[in-house]
């Protein structure tokens, strides 16, 4: 017992330890991931600023080499038009200053007005003289009282007409000014210069942190004033998957962790950093792991449980195989016994079915003896005229008359057909029926039982009113069963009528959509109980009067069921009783 539960708790500390070795595998893959992901978007944002930065400042630098060759600018040109010229100019295009210096570096004219400001030995304007774009930056308190703030310098060398340089044309562009459209944005970005000074930044707070190296030799620097360059914010380089993170301590608008990319600006000779936030790359990568995890966890637990379960089921079950070797013998005795059960239902099933088909027949050769006198007097009288005509015949021969007596023998002809007629309906109507439900015209069975009951129908002194309609109307059933169901319907209705006056029975065929109707309407009394018609031995004719045992319409009800249609019987409003069958119509009609 000791044993097992040792071996199980040392299996869930092991598996334990395999999902944490996992969980922080998936959380490198996934931290690796993001950091390229943020990586390939932050060098796209650094170029992009980079660019931002550059093109704003080229404007300047294109002014400046715009302005070198304007006739206004020349030397012996009018000092008023030209500062008037460089005015208009540093107002258009924004530029904090727009000077012009002569060979020796002194101003000549200027937008804010000349100053005793020397240039010479400046390296942008050595640059110029040399005959290339001198390009600088520092603070612009180098030029005199006109501002305080830092600023690019761009000069562009003047040519005299023999060719040497005679002086330069110097744009003074204002960072601050560059640099309001992008302060605050996201992510921290900064450029420094070669002595590694932050110049430019979308955080003031960056702005102259000497990013690399001694802060007091950079401060040292001829491009800022003392004092201002101070040390970087603290911050701790890491190398992770190839990636130098930093943990930086610089106040709220820097990221604690952040991802350091780095690019190179000749154009302005700076070059652009930029701090990523990790924070979501690290959220990201420890959700994977969570997941991982979890998900680990789940199918652990499930497994432990599945093995639980299992081990459970393993003792249940050797419980269960006792019991049923007890239960087995009993079950056999059961069985056996069942068996023999469902050997009588089935016989008792069959003894069922004979006996509803032999009731059915049962319920034909009634209506056969209900109509036998009317049936004899149908055959009787025929045979009677065939006699009679047999002997005029006869006669008619002797006193050589061979045309009436042909006329008896058709006469005699007609008779025999109508006699071999009722006789064969008499006999499909007897036979038994067990084939399967098939196209049976209606009409041709209504004809077929009226003929039949017309004999009764004629000695009860009832009217038959049967309108066949002019196409067939075809119907799913079968033939000599619907015949039984309309004779017990027109038997019923004439049994009915007795004791009525008028007696009228009236037959009706309609088409109601996909299904085809049949109604049988008498003028008898009507139904007192319609809805035990259909009942076994329910029935209303007197004891005495006629003979039944009520079973025809409990019959027919069966019959009509087993084509898969309807028989109802109701009152109609104007006396009498009706019954309707509804039977599915055969999509197809034919002239009769």
């Amino acid at each position: 017992m000791w044993g097992s539960f040792r071996n199980r708790a040392f299996g869930v500390l092991a598996y334990l330890a395999l999902v944490a070795a996992f969980s922080g595998g998936v959380w490198w893959v996934g931290y690796s991931a993001a950091l390229d992901q943020l990586e390939r978007r932050g060098r796209a944002d650094l170029a992009l600023a980079a660019d931002r930065l550059t093109s704003q400042l080229q404007r300047y630098r294109e002014l400046a080499v715009l302005l070198a060759d304007h006739p206004d600018l020349q030397v012996g040109a009018d000092p008023a038009r030209a500062t008037a010229l460089l005015r208009e100019t540093a107002d258009r295009t924004g530029s904090l200053d727009v000077i012009v210096l002569d060979g020796a570096g002194r101003e000549r004219v200027a937008a804010g007005g000349t100053t005793a400001q020397d240039h010479l030995g400046t390296p942008y304007f050595e640059r110029a003289m040399d005959g290339a774009l001198g390009v600088y930056h520092l603070v612009s308190d180098r030029f005199g009282g006109r501002s305080s703030r830092r600023a690019f310098v761009f000069a562009a060398p003047m040519f005299s007409p023999a060719g040497p340089v005679r002086g330069a044309v110097m744009v003074v562009a204002d960072v601050d000014a560059v640099e309001s459209a992008w302060r605050g944005d996201r992510p921290t970005m900064f450029f420094t210069d070669e002595a590694g000074v932050i110049f430019v930044s979308n955080r003031s707070e960056l702005i102259f942190r000497a990013r690399d190296g001694d802060p007091v030799r950079a401060a040292q620097s001829p491009e800022y004033p003392a004092g201002q360059v101070t040390a970087f914010v603290a911050y701790t380089p890491r190398l992770i998957g190839g990636h130098e993170i930093w943990r930086v301590a610089g106040g709220p608008y820097v990221p604690a962790r952040a991802l350091h990319l780095t690019l190179e600006l000749p154009v302005i000779e700076m070059t652009g950093e930029v701090l990523l936030d990790v924070a979501p790359a690290r959220q990201l990568a420890f959700l994977q792991a969570a997941v991982a995890a979890a998900l680990c966890l789940t199918f652990g637990a499930l497994l432990f449980l599945a093995t639980e379960r299992r081990r459970t089921l393993a003792g249940a079950n050797a419980r269960l195989e006792d019991r049923v070797a007890l239960r087995t013998a009993e079950l056999s005795i059961l069985n056996a016994d069942l068996r023999r059960e469902v050997q009588e239902r089935v016989d008792a099933e069959a003894r069922l079915k004979k006996a509803q088909a032999d009731l059915v027949q049962a319920g034909k050769l009634s209506a056969l003896g209900q109509m036998s006198a009317g049936i004899s007097h149908e055959l009787n009288q025929p045979l009677m005229a065939i006699r009679s005509f047999a002997e005029n015949a006869e006669g008619f021969l002797a006193r050589g008359k061979p045309e009436v007596a042909a006329q008896n023998l058709n006469r005699i002809s007609d008779l025999a057909r109508r006699m071999g007629r009722i006789i064969r309906n008499l006999r499909a109507f007897s036979r038994h029926e067990s084939e399967p439900l098939s196209d049976v015209d209606i009409c041709a069975v209504v004809d077929m039982v009226l003929e039949m009951s017309e004999a009764r129908a004629r000695q009860a002194e009832v009217t038959l009113n049967w309108n066949a309609p002019l196409a067939r109307v075809m119907v799913r059933g079968g033939e000599v069963r619907l015949q039984q169901v309309l004779l017990n319907l027109v038997g019923n209705a004439i049994d009915a009528m007795e004791g009525s006056h008028p007696k009228s029975l009236t037959i009706e065929v309609s088409q109601q959509g996909a299904r085809v109707e049949l109604a049988v309407r008498d003028t008898g009394p009507g139904l007192s109980e319609p809805e035990k018609i259909f009942d076994p031995f329910y029935t209303t004719k007197q004891i005495g009067a006629a003979e039944g045992m009520g079973l025809g319409l409990s019959i027919s009800y069966g019959l009509v069921q087993s084509f898969g249609g309807v028989i109802k019987g109701r009152n109609h409003p104007d006396g009498g009783a009706v019954f309707t069958v509804e039977l599915d119509g055969v999509q197809r009609a034919k002239a009769a």
